[in-house]
C-alpha cells in the first residue's frame, strides 16, 4: 500500500513541478508566477523530489 501512495505522490509532485517550472520560465502565462526565476528553481526542486520519491515508490513495489 505505501509503495502506491508513493508512486501516486511523486507522480503529482512531478507533474506540479514541471507546471512551475514552465511558469517561472514564462511559457504559461496568466499567473503571479509566470516569468519569476524563482518559480523555476522551486519547480525543479519539486520536480527532484517527486522523481526521488517515485524512485523509492517504485522501490516498496518490488518488495514482497
Amino acid at each position: 500500500m505505501r509503495g502506491w501512495f508513493r508512486l501516486t505522490l511523486g507522480l503529482l509532485a512531478v507533474v506540479v513541478g514541471a507546471v512551475w517550472t514552465v511558469q517561472g520560465l514564462g511559457y504559461v502565462s496568466g499567473s503571479v508566477m509566470t516569468d519569476q526565476r524563482i518559480w523555476t528553481v522551486i519547480g525543479l526542486v519539486v520536480v527532484l523530489i517527486g522523481l526521488v520519491t517515485l524512485w523509492y515508490g517504485m522501490r516498496a513495489r518490488r518488495r514482497p
